[in-house]
C-alpha cells in the first residue's frame, strides 16, 4: 500500500511501547515495577464514578453537540475564570476526547505545509508527531538542566524565523516537571506578541505543582494574547480520569469554530457519559486534588533523595507534574540501551529520554504506590552498581 508521505514518518509512542513490554513480562509471570505510564495510581473519586453511573441509568447515552455538552462547557468557562483568571464564552470552548485530541485538532487547523512550530525540548513525545501529520515542521528548541529545562528569551528569539507559526508552552512540563514563573511567562508573551506567534499552552498538569510558584496561564498576563492563544486542559491528571478521555480547549472564536467543524467530521462528540463525569469533577469541590498532590510530593521527595544518592545517576528535583527526568550520562549508556537492559535484567520499566528529545536521560513516573517506588529504586540502585 502506498502510505501518504505525512504518515510515513510517524513512529509509535515510546511510552506506550514500554508499558506494553512491561505488561508482556508481567503476563509471563515476572514481577515488573513500571515507572512508565503517565497516569495516577489513585482511583477516580467515587462521586465522579457515581455521576457516570447515574447518567447511564437515566439513559444519557445519546450524542451531545460535537463541541461538547452545554453544561460542561459552562463549567469549563467558570473554571477558567476562577482558576486561571481567563474570560471565555461558550463559543470559545471545545470538549474533546482527551487533551491529546484537543492538541491534535489545533495542529490540524493552524498548520500549513512548511509552517514551523517551536517545541521546547525535552518535550512530550506526541508534539512533534502531531505537527508532522498536520504537515507542519517541528523546530526543536533545546533547553538545559542548568536553566531548569526552561527556554530563555534569548534562545526563543534566535529560533524564530519567517516561517515560525507557533510555540508550544507546557507548564508544568512532561517530562521534566519544569514550572514557568510569572516573570518568565511575561517575557515569552512579549516575544510572542512581537513576532505574531500562536501559543499552544498545554496546562494538563496545572494542579500538580510542588514549589512556591503558581500556575500561570499565559493570556492572563496580557489580554492581547487572547486572539493568538489556545489553552489545552482536561480532567485526566487532576481527577485521576485518564481512561475517561475528556479534555478541552479554549481559543479564539474563529479558530474554535473551525475546530468544531473538524470535530463534526472526525470524532463528533466526546463520550456522553464521560462528559457527565467530567461535569461532576469540575463542579463539585472536594479535597481529592489536594490529597493527591500531597501524596505525590512525598513520592517525589523520596524518589529524588534516592536517585541523588545512586552513583552514576543525577536528578534535578521536578517542580510539578509527576515525573522525574533522571540524568544517566554517568552510566555510559544511551537512554534506549539503559531502558531496555533495565527492563529485561532488573524488571523495571522507564521511558528512554530520546523519546523526549534528550538521549542522556530517562523518565520515571512517581504516580505509583510508595511501595512500588521503593522496590523499583532498590532494583535500579543494585543494577546500576553492577554496571
Amino acid at each position: 500500500m502506498n502510505i501518504a508521505a505525512r504518515a510515513r514518518s510517524l513512529t509509535a509512542s515510546p511510552t506506550l511501547a514500554v508499558t506494553s513490554r512491561a505488561k508482556q513480562l508481567k503476563l509471563s509471570g515476572n514481577d515488573v515495577v513500571s515507572f512508565g505510564a503517565g497516569e495516577s495510581y489513585f482511583a477516580t473519586p467515587e462521586h465522579i464514578k457515581a455521576a457516570a453511573i447515574k447518567a447511564i441509568k437515566e439513559g444519557f447515552t445519546k450524542y451531545t453537540p460535537s463541541s461538547g455538552l452545554l453544561q460542561l462547557k459552562q463549567a469549563i468557562c467558570k473554571k477558567l475564570k476562577q482558576d486561571n483568571h481567563l474570560d471565555y464564552n461558550l463559543e470559545q470552548i471545545i470538549v474533546c476526547s482527551g487533551a491529546k485530541h484537543a492538541l491534535y485538532n489545533i495542529f490540524q487547523i493552524i498548520c500549513d505545509p512548511l509552517d514551523e512550530i517551536i517545541i521546547p525540548a525535552p518535550y512530550w513525545v506526541s508534539y512533534p508527531q502531531m505537527v508532522k501529520v498536520a504537515m507542519g515542521t517541528p523546530v526543536i528548541l533545546k533547553t538545559e538542566e542548568k536553566n531548569g529545562f526552561k527556554i530563555t528569551p534569548q534562545d526563543l528569539e534566535q529560533t524564530i524565523t519567517k516561517k515560525t507559526k507557533a510555540l508550544i508552552l507546557n507548564s508544568p512540563s512532561n517530562p521534566t516537571g519544569a514550572v514557568y514563573t510569572l516573570g518568565e511567562v511575561k517575557a515569552i508573551a512579549e516575544i510572542a506578541l512581537k513576532n505574531n506567534l500562536i501559543i499552544i499552552s498545554d496546562e494538563i498538569y496545572e494542579k500538580l505543582i510542588y514549589c512556591k510558584e503558581k500556575h500561570i496561564s499565559i493570556p492572563s498576563v496580557n489580554e492581547r494574547l487572547y486572539s493568538s492563544t489556545f489553552i489545552v486542559n482536561g480532567v485526566s491528571k487532576a481527577y485521576a480520569m485518564t481512561g475517561w478521555r475528556i479534555g478541552y480547549l479554549a481559543g479564539p472564536v474563529e479558530a474554535v469554530a473551525k475546530i468544531s467543524s473538524l470535530q463534526d467530521h472526525s470524532t463528533s462528540c466526546a463520550n456522553a457519559i464521560a462528559q457527565m463525569a467530567a461535569l461532576e469533577a469540575l463542579t463539585t469541590k472536594d479535597k481529592f486534588i489536594d490529597t493527591m498532590r500531597r501524596e505525590f510530593m512525598k513520592r517525589c521527595d523520596y524518589m529524588v533523595k534516592r536517585i541523588q544518592n545512586i552513583p552514576k545517576l543525577s536528578l534535578r528535583k521536578p517542580d510539578g507534574a509527576f515525573y522525574a527526568f533522571c540524568n544517566i550520562s554517568g552510566t555510559g549508556l544511551d537512554s534506549v540501551s539503559f531502558a531496555q537492559r533495565l527492563l529485561e535484567e532488573a524488571y523495571v520499566a522507564v521511558v528512554p529520554g530520546i523519546a523526549f528529545g534528550n538521549d542522556q536521560y530517562v523518565r520515571l513516573s512517581f504516580a505509583v504506590s510508595i511501595e512500588e517506588i521503593k522496590k523499583g529504586l532498590d532494583r535500579i540502585e543494585n543494577w546500576v552498581n553492577k554496571l
